[in-house]
């Protein structure tokens, strides 16, 4: 038997840059908040556009790259990366150009080191202009979650406010590992505290319905829908993990609008809480328009991508509002998400951009993060499981329908790129 040929220095050197290269990829993915599934099927993809075997393993919090040349014998090049990550955020951008970098290198546009800088390059931070947009985001999708459910113009205001103060918080808290973790009831204390001041000594709220709308960028709606679609898809692990930290979310939310709400308690405070929606139809068609322009500056859209991305968030509410008038809510956001799905993967392969440009602003109005957070505070605050059931059945209903529209429109329309 002739002896394995073992690596040469410059066969070594170019495996070690092609792992380096997808690495970073896969790194960048991670960070711009990329499911398991998908974050999955692109590194395989460009691993095996590059010459090598490639084995990824993605949970929420880390990666696992187990990688080897095919050129040699079994045993003689074997690399596995073990990275840990924090929880990534959408960023629709930065990945768009992250697909563009890893398409120019593939295709030869752009030597694999150059791309390598390139994909470095996105880890710069935006600076205070892209802090204060994210900031203007918090308070108008406050505002506009409050406009759609035709709240009075005292709670659309005040959660305007409070959402302000919470996209402040968490620009405050980052950098502060410690003020990080407790960021959900820090921003929980912030609004149940400013919401209960305002019902007690200036006008009645709706409360709870203020809270929930003033936090609602906080809300783990995206999360719990991305959780149910890892599992459907096999990927337990992660799917699990995403699950329990979107709960845990929910629960530190909850946390911190009751210690809000006691401490004003005991203070003899009685916050007046009303139940009134007298707003016109054209209040919500125009807070349909201000949440989706919002959410594109929370998903960092592009200014190329800014009309694709709110035209998208528009659609996704329409049909099923449409659909739920129809043929029942439930009905209508599988429709939404079906028809949401199908277009994003055909712009994919129309345009050979991520079809993540429509597929996540379509479903982020459709997402459960509201109500979930809605059945915790009122059953904490009656103290009654029962109480918060209804809510928790209509969480499981949309986010079944959800999936069952995402699964369907694969079906229709399959996604022919990953990402």
């Amino acid at each position: 038997m002739p002896a394995p040929q073992m690596p040469t220095a410059a066969s070594a050197a170019a495996f070690a840059t092609r792992i380096e290269f997808v690495v970073e990829l896969a790194g960048q993915l991670h960070r711009y908040g990329t499911t398991a599934q998908r974050l999955e099927g692109a590194i395989e993809a460009v691993a095996r556009r590059l010459g090598l075997d490639c084995e990824p393993w993605s949970n929420p919090t880390g990666l696992i790259l187990s990688f080897s040349d095919p050129q040699q014998p079994p045993g003689v090049s074997h690399t596995t990366r073990v990275i840990r990550l924090p929880p990534g955020e959408t960023n629709l951008h930065k990945l768009c150009e992250a697909d563009r970098i890893a398409e120019e290198v593939l295709a030869g546009r752009l030597d694999i080191v150059e791309g390598h800088a390139a994909l470095r390059a996105l880890k710069r931070d935006g600076g205070w202009r892209s802090h204060l947009q994210q900031v203007a985001g918090f308070g108008l999708a406050a505002a506009s979650m409050a406009g759609l459910l035709r709240l009075p113009w005292l709670d659309i205001a005040t959660a305007a406010v409070i959402g302000t103060l919470v996209g402040l918080l968490g620009i405050l808290s980052r950098g502060r590992p410690q003020m990080r973790e407790a960021d959900e009831v820090l921003a929980g204390v912030v609004a149940g505290g400013l919401a209960a001041l305002v019902a007690t000594f200036v006008a009645p709220l709706n409360l709870n319905t203020v809270v929930i709308a003033s936090m609602i960028v906080l809300m783990p709606g995206m999360a719990l829908t991305n959780a149910f679609s890892e599992l459907t898809s096999q990927h337990l692990i992660s799917g699990t993990a995403r699950l329990f930290g979107a709960l845990a979310t929910l629960l530190k939310l909850t946390v911190g609008t009751m210690i809000a709400l006691i401490a004003l308690q005991l203070l003899g405070l009685e916050p007046q809480v009303r139940a009134l929606r007298p707003q016109p139809a054209w209040v919500e068609w125009g807070a349909v328009v201000t949440a989706s322009w919002a959410f594109a500056a929370l998903f960092r859209s592009g200014r190329r991508d800014i009309a694709l991305v709110m035209a998208a968030a528009i659609a996704g509410y329409q049909i099923s509002r449409l659909g739920g008038q129809w043929l029942g809510s439930p009905i209508g956001v599988f429709l939404s998400a079906l028809v949401i799905t199908v277009a994003g993967n055909g712009y994919a392969q129309w345009r050979n951009r991520p079809g993540a440009l429509i597929r996540v602003p379509g479903i982020i109005m459709l997402v459960p993060g509201s109500t979930s957070l809605r059945t915790l505070l009122v059953a904490v605050q009656q103290q009654d499981v029962v109480a918060g059931q209804q809510a928790a059945i209509t969480v499981l209903n949309v986010l079944l329908a959800l999936i069952a529209g995402l699964l369907v429109g694969n079906l229709l329309l399959p996604a022919r790129r990953s990402l």
